[in-house]
């Protein structure tokens, strides 16, 4: 199982419900196409399940 995964934003947030917004902005996404390393943890998991019409997640 690999220890970090990359996050990529893929869909805009514009019309996104605000606590999805929110939770993005907790990962440390800003832009389309830019991407944050974050750990594997449950806590990850659960922020990326929330959103994950929006993110691109790949195993480092």
């Amino acid at each position: 199982m690999a220890d970090k995964l990359k996050i990529t934003l893929v869909k805009s947030t514009i019309g996104a419900i605000p606590k999805h917004k929110a939770t993005v902005a907790a990962l440390g996404l800003k832009k389309i196409g830019k991407s944050v390393e974050m750990p594997n943890n449950e806590a990850t998991k659960g922020m990326l399940q929330q959103v994950r019409h929006l993110v691109k997640v790949e195993e480092i």
